[in-house]
């Protein structure tokens, strides 16, 4: 599986983002589309799991849940929108994460891309980052990503200067 990696959009999905997502087999977002055009814009382009952020309305949150868990490539996958990193985890996701036991874990929110390995739960954290416009980021970031045999292969990070 090769996967696109993308949260924090806020209603911006540019020729940049696409090109970067191009390759992929299937997009996960994690959370604050921005707007219900900008996640139907990005479930025409590629198929796509998402979860609702703290800022997306209604018309989204009717479309994707809070949190999602899944299997991918043999792999136990928890997506949701708040989440934190290891030893800071926000308590929902921890109880989550207890619950689940993911492989990987997928968060958003904090803008601020992060690649983690939390060894005591033998799970990979990833967080994108933003790949929108709006909020304190400098640099709009989105990873991808191949699962092959229950691992994490050829990770790659895409980063954009901000632009409004």
């Amino acid at each position: 599986m090769y996967i696109g990696l993308i949260s924090d959009t806020h209603g911006f999905f540019d020729n940049e983002l696409c090109k970067f997502l191009e390759p992929v087999e299937q997009i996960w977002h994690a959370g604050d589309f921005g707007n219900e055009h900008t996640l139907d814009e990005i479930a025409a382009f590629k198929p796509l799991i998402g979860v609702y952020g703290n800022c997306d309305d209604w018309d989204v949150r009717e479309k994707v849940p809070l949190y999602q868990s899944f299997n991918a490539g043999g792999m136990r996958v928890l997506l949701t929108h708040i989440g934190g990193f290891p030893e800071r985890y926000d308590y929902n996701a921890f109880k989550l994460i207890e619950e689940i036991k993911p492989d990987i874990f997928v968060c958003g929110h904090s803008h601020i891309l992060r690649v983690m390995n939390d060894k005591k739960r033998d799970m990979m954290v990833l967080n994108p980052g933003a790949a929108g416009v709006m909020g304190f980021h400098t640099v709009r970031t989105a990873l991808r990503f191949k699962i092959e045999n229950c691992a994490i292969k050829d990770l790659e990070l895409g980063q954009w200067e901000r632009k409004m």
